[in-house]
């Protein structure tokens, strides 16, 4: 019997200052059963990075063609792809020929770092590619909750998450910047 995917409802409050961005977003995610808590959790800070109201997750690891999140256009043309974790450089060249712009979301400490040394030499070469690194997520795994509640405080690049047994602050790296 094939296991389920673990539904998680988060009702998330975003003020991106950086970007002029405050909305509230009631989301539901869906966890694969092969998905850490982890990984969810950079999905939906990668969701707070790129918010708006066009933006959707997508089948993420249930669709090798979906990315994690994607934002489409009213012609159904691609506007923008993330990926969350440590693609294939195959997969993020497929991802570039598709959308307007894409987005890397690393996470995993040393290995992101890793990652980066094997595949930065062929990715800088992609002008509409973005690649950030969210390093010390692990912290994330603890506030995880199947009904959650965050803030997310987007300032100077620094990320704040307020969630009801305190705050986490996560400083990501910006690898590669979009340059279109």
């Amino acid at each position: 019997m094939a296991l389920k995917s673990t539904i998680y409802k988060i009702d998330l409050n975003i003020a991106d200052i950086d970007k002029q961005y405050y909305a509230q977003h009631s989301l539901t995610l869906a966890r694969h059963p092969s998905e850490t808590d982890e990984r969810l959790m950079v999905r939906l800070i990668a969701f707070a990075l790129y918010a708006n109201e066009a933006l959707m997750f997508g089948k993420g690891l249930s669709d090798d063609e979906e990315p994690d999140l994607w934002q489409k256009d009213l012609t159904g043309a691609i506007e923008l792809w993330i990926n969350v974790g440590l693609p294939a450089e195959k997969e993020i060249r497929k991802a570039v020929g598709r959308s307007n712009q894409v987005v890397a979301v690393l996470y995993g400490g040393r290995v992101a770092d890793m990652w980066w040394e094997q595949n930065s030499k062929a990715l800088l070469k992609l002008n509409n590619l973005t690649v950030i690194n969210l390093p010390e997520t692990q912290a994330l795994t603890e506030i995880a909750s199947r009904g959650l509640e965050i803030s997310c405080t987007i300032q100077d690049g620094q990320i704040l998450l307020g969630h009801t047994n305190g705050s986490l602050e996560i400083s990501p790296v910006v690898f590669k910047h979009n340059i279109i």
